[in-house]
């Protein structure tokens, strides 16, 4: 948990704030997970600090909802659609981006 906190400090992701009380608060929890490898033996242990969305209220605590993954049929349909309309593309680690820069899109 400890690694995971120093690494939101390190890349800028959040800044911790003392409760405010004229607001309703987002609870958090963390998530453990163990990785194993092929001969299921613990290779690294995994935190994950999530929010607990049920208790977020469309339109105070967010404004825009997103899927983080994407069926593959909607991938295929893309790339046949810029295929036919010759548009041009380009790959790129979202992750990282969204992790070490800014975005403006």
């Amino acid at each position: 948990m400890n690694e995971e906190l120093l690494q939101f400090e390190k890349n800028e992701v959040c800044t911790f704030v003392a409760d405010p009380q004229d607001q309703t608060i987002i609870w958090t929890r963390w998530v453990f997970r163990n990785k194993l490898d092929e001969e299921c033996k613990v290779v690294i242990n995994k935190a994950r600090l999530v929010a607990q969305g049920y208790n977020q209220q469309e339109g105070i605590d967010y404004d825009e909802i997103f899927a983080p993954v994407t069926r593959f049929e909607a991938i295929r349909i893309f790339l046949d659609y810029a295929s036919h309309k010759l548009i041009e593309l380009f790959q790129m680690n979202v992750k990282t981006a969204l992790l070490n820069a800014f975005l403006n899109e």
